[in-house]
């Protein structure tokens, strides 16, 4: 036989149904709205985004195929200058393609001014003699003053006042010692410093341990693109040929200026 409650009773047990119920949607509702929630998980989006990023630049990829050194000339631009190049003169392989480089490193056979054979191998670990090549670097410009305005404002402070006249027309100034350019000489035409300019070191020994004259270097500036040309000392006797080499090249790196 069923029993019958009290209404009171009923009424007072609805009521306490109706305050759990909504004691539970208010629990759930504070569980489902946490303030910390979405920040937390922008930085982990963050992290993982960064995480990826790193691997990718991390990751070990091949480098890019070098162009065969008996292919036409490349197309190469140093800073926003184009050269058209022998892929067997450059000497560094990952610089052997076409497009945008920040530096090309260069050498050529003298007095032939051809890129040297690789064909040729180095017999019996014999060192390539530096004597026998010129060396160029077409490079971006590092803001310094061209070789020719160096002479005007820098180097007058560095040199000696004594000169002594070289092979056919040469000036030679010895920089003073305990300077930067110690050891070293400013070779010069003297009747046209603009047309052959050069910084010379003494005879010395290379790294190779072959026996060399001293190195000269001279430059070329075609906008912001720098040529830097490294030649023996010994070709100061022939400093006219050397001038005309190098107009040579630069005339077959841009042929149409």
């Amino acid at each position: 036989m069923a029993s019958l409650a009290h209404p009171s009773q009923h009424h007072h047990a609805q009521r306490h149904h109706r305050k759990r119920q909504s004691h539970q949607r208010q629990s759930h509702q504070r569980k489902g709205h946490n303030p910390l929630a979405a920040p937390v998980l922008l930085f982990a989006a963050v992290c993982i985004v960064a995480a990826v990023y790193v691997a990718y630049v991390l990751w070990p990829r091949w480098p890019d195929v070098a162009v065969a050194t008996d292919a036409p000339l490349l197309p190469i631009t140093i800073a926003g200058i184009a050269f058209n190049i022998e892929p067997a003169a450059i000497r560094i392989p990952v610089q052997r393609h076409a497009g945008t480089q920040n530096r090309v490193d260069l050498a050529y056979l003298w007095p032939s001014l051809v890129p040297p054979d690789p064909a040729i191998k180095i017999i019996d670990g014999a060192p390539v003699d530096p004597n026998e090549r010129l060396f160029a670097t077409i490079q971006v410009s590092d803001g310094t003053m061209p070789l020719n305005e160096r002479v005007q404002t820098i180097y007058p402070r560095y040199l000696g006042t004594q000169k002594t006249a070289g092979a056919d027309g040469l000036t030679l100034q010895p920089f003073r010692d305990g300077t930067p350019y110690q050891g070293e000489e400013l070779v010069f035409d003297q009747a046209a410093p603009e047309h052959f300019l050069a910084r010379c070191s003494r005879k010395g020994f290379g790294n190779s341990g072959i026996t060399n004259s001293g190195t000269c270097l001279t430059e070329r500036r075609v906008g912001s693109a720098e040529i830097i040309l490294r030649f023996p000392r010994d070709w100061l006797n022939d400093w006219r040929r050397v001038a005309a080499g190098i107009d040579k090249l630069m005339t077959r790196w841009r042929p149409a200026n």
